[in-house]
C-alpha cells in the first residue's frame, strides 16, 4: 500500500515538474491527477463550458506531456484521476449534456490511458428526484457506463463510481451509490458483461460522513471491488475536504468521522491500493510558505493509517 494526494494546488501547468517533486519530497509516491480542474463543476452547473476538451487527443497529449514527464522524473505514479463532473447536468441543455457524454468522457479516458493511469473516478447522475427512484437513476447511469465500458476495457482502465450526497430542501441526503450491496451487485454485473474489470468503486470518506454511512460495513461489503479512495474530513454538515482528525463533535475531541471504522473496513475489504487524500482546499487555507509542511503532515497521516491497517 502507498500514499497519494491530489495534484490540484500543487502541480501547475507552467512547471508541473516542480509540483511532482514537492509531492515526492513530502512523502507521497502516488498522485490523483485533478483532470476535473480543467472543466469545473461550478461552470457546468451554470450551463457554461470552456474549450479545453475541444482539443484533439494528440493536442491533449501534447498539453499533458510535461506533466507525464514531471511525474516520471519525480517517481510519482498517477494511480487515479477524476473525470470532470457532472457528466450530466439536470436541466442542462441537450447540447451541453451531449458534449459531456460524447466529447469530455471519451477524451478523459484517452488522457487517463496516456498517463498509464489504471483508474478514473466518475460521479453518478443525480437524477433520483427527477426520475422518481434510485433504480431509474441507476438505469440512466448504466447507459452512460455501457457507452464507456468498451473503451475502458480496451485501455485497461477501471471506471470507479463514487458514493455521493445530494442537497434537498437545505438538507444533505444520500446521493448515488450509497448502498454498498447494490453497488457490489451492479459492479459484478457490469464486469461479468464485459469479461473485464471495467467498473470498480471509489469510497469517499467525506461524503460517507455527511450521510452517516457505516464505514466498516460499507467497505467490507465492497471487498475487492474497492479500487480507490478519496480521504478527507468534515464537520458532518458541509463537504469541506479537510485534514483527517481535524473535526470533533464535542470538547472531548470525539472525531466527527469514524476513522477507526474506516481502518477496520479497509482491513475487512482486503484493500491493498493507495491511501489517497482528496484535500486540495486545505492547501489554500494555510500560508503558501507552509505548503510543504502541510503536505508532509498529510503524508504522515497516511502513514499512520497504513500502520493501523497493517497492525
Amino acid at each position: 500500500m502507498r500514499i497519494g494526494v491530489q495534484t490540484k494546488n500543487v502541480v501547475y501547468d507552467d512547471r508541473p515538474e516542480d509540483g511532482f517533486r514537492r509531492l515526492k519530497q513530502a512523502g507521497f509516491s502516488c498522485a490523483d491527477f485533478s483532470l476535473n480542474g480543467y472543466l469545473t463543476n461550478i461552470s457546468l452547473y451554470q450551463g457554461e463550458r470552456n474549450a479545453f476538451f475541444d482539443k484533439s487527443v494528440p493536442e491533449l497529449e501534447q498539453y499533458f506531456a510535461p506533466h507525464k514527464l514531471g511525474a516520471a522524473k519525480a517517481a510519482i505514479e498517477i494511480n487515479q484521476m477524476h473525470m470532470p463532473y457532472p457528466n450530466y447536468v439536470p436541466g442542462g441543455t441537450r447540447e451541453l449534456n451531449a458534449y459531456l457524454r460524447e466529447v469530455v468522457a471519451p477524451k478523459s479516458l484517452q488522457v487517463c490511458a496516456y498517463f498509464g493511469c489504471p483508474h478514473i473516478v466518475v460521479h453518478g447522475f443525480k437524477l433520483a428526484r427527477f426520475l422518481g427512484s434510485e433504480e431509474e437513476e441507476w438505469n440512466v447511469m448504466e447507459q452512460f457506463l455501457d457507452f464507456l465500458a468498451p473503451m475502458a476495457k480496451e485501455m485497461g482502465i477501471t471506471i470507479c463510481i463514487e458514493n455521493l450526497y445530494e442537497s434537498t430542501g437545505g438538507h444533505i441526503v444520500e446521493g448515488p451509490c450509497c448502498d454498498a450491496g447494490k453497488a457490489a451487485e451492479r459492479i459484478d454485473r457490469m464486469n461479468d458483461k464485459y469479461h473485464a474489470e471495467v467498473l470498480g468503486f471509489c469510497f469517499d470518506t467525506g461524503h460517507a460522513n455527511l450521510v452517516g454511512l457505516d464505514f466498516e460495513s460499507f467497505l467490507t461489503i465492497l471487498g475487492p471491488r474497492l479500487k480507490v479512495l478519496h480521504i478527507h474530513d468534515n464537520d458532518g454538515v458541509a463537504d469541506l475536504h479537510q485534514i483527517p482528525f481535524t473535526f470533533a463533535r464535542s470538547r472531548e475531541n470525539k472525531a466527527s468521522t469514524d476513522w477507526a471504522g474506516f481502518v477496520r473496513g479497509l482491513r475487512g475489504s482486503g484493500f491493498g491500493g493507495t491511501l489517497s487524500f482528496e484535500t486540495a482546499p486545505v492547501l489554500t487555507a494555510f500560508p503558501e510558505e507552509m505548503k510543504d509542511e502541510v503536505l508532509a503532515f498529510l503524508a504522515g497521516i497516511g502513514n499512520h493509517f497504513l500502520r493501523e491497517i497493517q497492525h
